[in-house]
């Protein structure tokens, strides 16, 4: 059986205001889900939350991952477990190289399954990026380039991409990916998902839009409001969505005062 994310009662706040307010979900590898909702529902909160950024704070619930409690771990240790999260607004490091980034990344995972590592060798590497940039499309000039810095919208995303590629986690989050982006760089973003797609690979596709996932379709859709996930269904219930809006789960799921 593969690796599963396991979110069970999920509670969350922000500077003491609670956002996640009893999250209940489970990625598997393999699996190809969609977290939908209207902005401020949380959604990139539970992203958030997921990779240990510093700024939230768990005051309930579990995260479990192959058996382990994540909420035990720090961020870089998550990774190194086998998530992966694409941001919403990639930052840029200028004086670092896209290629150099991802080495370093690689040789910090062998490092910590044997200190004693040397890393992975220069040319063993440039071996592993350009058949990741091939299957991906890239031109192989873009490993030079410093990390985000100068990139358009469309290839900051691809970088995102690249990097999940190069890295090969077990599950995937795709943080508003199509944000920003216009329909030509959202088609190639999308192929680039869905080549890595396949039995390894559990991907949580966080999205406001349907349009997304015309080109990535979920077996799975989730739609969250107000810090919980209040209707699952298949690949329908977005179309559903993309017809109806949000208004219909508002008046569903509504309290009154």
């Amino acid at each position: 059986m593969g690796a599963a994310l396991e979110i069970r009662n999920l509670h969350a706040s922000v500077e003491d205001k609670p956002i996640l307010r009893g999250v209940n979900l489970t990625v598997k590898q393999g699996e190809v889900h969609a977290l939908m909702g209207p902005n401020g529902s949380g959604k990139s909160t539970l992203a958030n939350v997921l990779l240990g950024h510093p700024a939230y704070q768990v005051t309930g619930g579990q995260i479990i991952f192959e058996g382990e409690d994540l909420l035990e771990m720090s961020p870089d240790e998550r990774s190194r477990a086998g998530l992966f999260l694409a941001f919403q607004y990639p930052v840029s490091i200028p004086g670092v190289t896209l290629a150099n980034f991802l080495r370093q990344a690689i040789n910090a995972r062998m490092k910590a399954k044997d200190p004693d590592s040397k890393g992975i060798s220069i040319p063993e590497f440039r071996r592993l990026l350009r058949a990741k940039m091939d299957m991906l499309q890239m031109d192989h000039s873009f490993a030079g380039r410093y990390l985000n810095e100068g990139f358009s919208g469309g290839e900051k995303k691809r970088a995102e991409i690249l990097q999940m590629a190069t890295l090969e986690p077990r599950i995937a989050i795709l943080d508003e990916t199509d944000s920003g982006l216009d329909i030509d760089a959202l088609r190639v973003v999308s192929e680039g998902v869905n080549k890595l797609r396949g039995p390894n690979l559990g991907v949580l596709v966080i999205t406001h839009y349907q349009r997304i996932l015309n080109y990535i379709q979920p077996q799975f859709v989730h739609v969250m409001m107000n810090g919980q996930i209040v209707e699952s269904g298949g690949a329908e219930l977005a179309l559903h969505l993309e017809e109806r809006g949000y208004d219909w789960i508002r008046e569903k799921y509504s309290t009154p005062e």
